[in-house]
């Protein structure tokens, strides 16, 4: 669940430390200042729950967010799905999410996203299994999956509980592999997508240190993102019950 559209799977880099990370990569770019402590996320530090209910990221069981647009001159569609269905990684239980991206009506990735629920609302990243499709519909790759094993891989900060502008937390912790951060640029900006308008909203700038790409991502209080990049929300499908 991190920047798509930039090839961020091509180059390597390092983490320096773990509260802090100033991530600069040979072939990408320096990142955020000043980026939070990760400690919030530490699998031995904290108690964890898998229901999810951040107001800017809830993810309960059955939650779906569609997303469409066009992306190199092709359609693309993205569907995130919160599946009945948990993963232990670092010892930690975790919701399973599964993120779907079709281009041209053809399949090209599905990641099954790792996350859980800290004590204080943050909503924090623990890995991502991947494939990657060919032309033909076919497994190519495992390219960009990575897991936190308390070591040289660690959790990161997807959503923070009270997001904040100029807030700066690392999102990936998987060196070489995975280092994506992001930033709270706005807060309650006014946005109109395909599935209706929102007002109660996030704005976050992220970027990928290891090749410099660069992304927005808009959240909308009650149902997580509805605008990433290109694609913006069509339909959301509420949980039933």
């Amino acid at each position: 669940m991190s920047t798509r559209h930039c090839g961020r799977r091509s180059c390597a880099g390092r983490v320096v430390g773990i509260g802090i990370a100033l991530l600069l990569s040979s072939c990408g770019t320096k990142g955020f200042d000043d980026v939070a402590d990760i400690a919030v996320c530490d699998p031995q530090g904290t108690l964890f729950t898998v229901d999810i209910d951040n107001p800017f990221l809830p993810f309960p069981v059955g939650h779906q967010v569609v997303l469409e647009g066009t992306e190199g001159g092709e359609v693309l569609l993205v569907r995130i799905t919160a599946l009945d269905e948990t993963e232990t990684v670092a010892g930690v239980e975790t919701r399973v999410v599964e993120e779907y991206e079709a281009k041209g009506g053809r399949v090209v990735e599905v990641s099954r996203n790792f996350l859980a629920q800290s004590q204080d609302g943050t909503v924090c990243y623990f890995g991502e299994d991947v494939d990657i499709y060919d032309a033909t519909g076919n497994v190519k790759s495992h390219s960009g999956a990575w897991r936190a094993d308390g070591k040289t891989n660690l959790p990161g900060i997807l959503m923070p509980p009270s997001p904040e502008v100029g807030y700066a937390f690392q999102q990936e912790i998987a060196p070489g592999v995975a280092e994506d951060q992001a930033k709270v640029t706005a807060l309650g900006e006014t946005m109109e997508v395909p599935a209706g308008t929102f007002t109660d909203t996030v704005t976050l700038l992220e970027i990928n240190p290891l090749d410099g790409g660069r992304d927005t991502k808009v959240y909308a209080e009650g149902i997580g993102v509805i605008v990433d990049g290109p694609a913006e929300m069509t339909r959301y499908v509420a949980p039933a019950g």
